[in-house]
């Protein structure tokens, strides 16, 4: 995302992070190519290219199948649908994945919800602080987007939401959009910044639980039933720190375990060279109690979820994987500026009602 929580220097230029960048940005649709930079999984903005062109919004939802969904590391018979036209893919090759251990974990996996989670396929957008209801309500006939991310909760989320409440969740849901909750949670040991929660290896477990179920009572106070699923937000960090990446696994996994023993689905967003490609490295090796989906942050202007998967092809298939492909573009649709981060999404997203 690019605003999350004040974010460390390592992470991308966005806008949650309001102290860290000096714009906030949305996902949204459109080409245009950024390269992330090598050292850093932060990203500087890519050249900004034209915005989307105006239409009614577009994607499609899906309820809540009576069918239980597969678990994130298995292969699924099809591939995602991408959630838009496909843009030109990148041309660069994929991030190689983290190459930190995977440690076990004591605990048994947990339970996942009993139906499938409801899904939403098209262009989505996200920023630092929840627009007012009056923007929500302009974009919602004139931008092409279909779903929003919005900042739950977690020590480290940036911006103030004062617009973010169950009447501001139940309204905009009414109107038609998609809501996709994301937790800023405890950030890496070796990141660098000052993020006010870090975990530790000694932590790392226990924070997971407690900020999993922080995570549940913060989504069910918006109205955001069972059922939803929730993404949690991990920033960029070394992945050459193999001890730093096994504790950000365990607390990932933790975090997960939480979320599933009180009925939610497990989401994750990082970046495709290292948060994310460390979560990828630990489903190909069929590690439980894994993400049911990824949101990877890959700046390359291309808005699909399939050319542009930097990893391998049967992971996350089946509606389970968007792509954070643009980040702090101006936009204005029915009078009302936005910057946003562009995000092709072909995901679940949160049940509300």
């Amino acid at each position: 995302m690019s605003h999350r929580r004040a974010r460390s220097t390592a992470r991308r230029p966005r806008g949650r992070r309001a102290a860290l960048l000096s714009a906030a940005a949305v996902l949204a649709i459109g080409s245009g190519a950024a390269a992330l930079a090598a050292t850093t999984e932060r990203h500087h903005p890519a050249p900004t290219a034209a915005a989307p062109a105006a239409s009614a919004p577009a994607g499609t939802d899906t309820a809540p199948a009576e069918s239980p969904s597969p678990s994130p590391s298995a292969s699924a018979s099809g591939s995602a649908t991408p959630s838009t036209s496909a843009a030109p893919s990148a041309s660069g090759s994929a991030p190689a994945p983290a190459s930190a251990p995977v440690s076990a974990s004591a605990a048994a996996p947990a339970a996942k919800p009993g139906t499938a989670p409801a899904t939403f396929t098209g262009l989505a957008f996200d920023t630092c602080t929840a627009p007012p209801l009056a923007t929500m309500n302009a974009w919602r006939g004139a931008s092409p987007y279909g779903a929003a991310a919005v900042y739950i909760g977690g020590r480290n989320r940036g911006c103030a939401q004062p617009q973010l409440t169950p009447g501001w969740v139940g309204s905009v849901s009414t109107a038609g959009w998609k809501l996709v909750p994301l937790y800023v949670g405890a950030q890496p040991p070796c990141q660098t910044g000052n993020s006010p929660e870090k975990l530790t290896a000694d932590t790392a477990t226990a924070l997971g639980s407690s900020d999993g179920n922080d995570a549940v009572a913060k989504a069910a106070a918006l109205g955001m039933r069972t059922g939803s699923t929730l993404y949690l937000d991990v920033e960029a960090y070394d992945t050459t720190d193999t001890g730093c990446a096994a504790a950000v696994l365990a607390y990932t996994r933790s975090w997960n375990r939480a979320v599933h023993n009180s009925g939610y689905w497990a989401g994750f967003y990082g970046f495709a060279s290292s948060s994310a490609a460390g979560i990828a490295r630990a489903a190909g090796q069929n590690t439980p109690d894994l993400p049911d989906a990824l949101w990877y942050a890959r700046y390359d202007g291309a808005a699909d979820t399939t050319g542009s998967f930097p990893f391998d092809a049967g992971l996350w298939t089946g509606h389970r994987r968007a792509h954070q492909y643009q980040v702090n573009q101006k936009e204005s649709y029915g009078g009302a500026p936005l910057t946003v981060d562009r995000n092709a999404w072909d995901a679940p997203v949160a049940v509300v009602g």
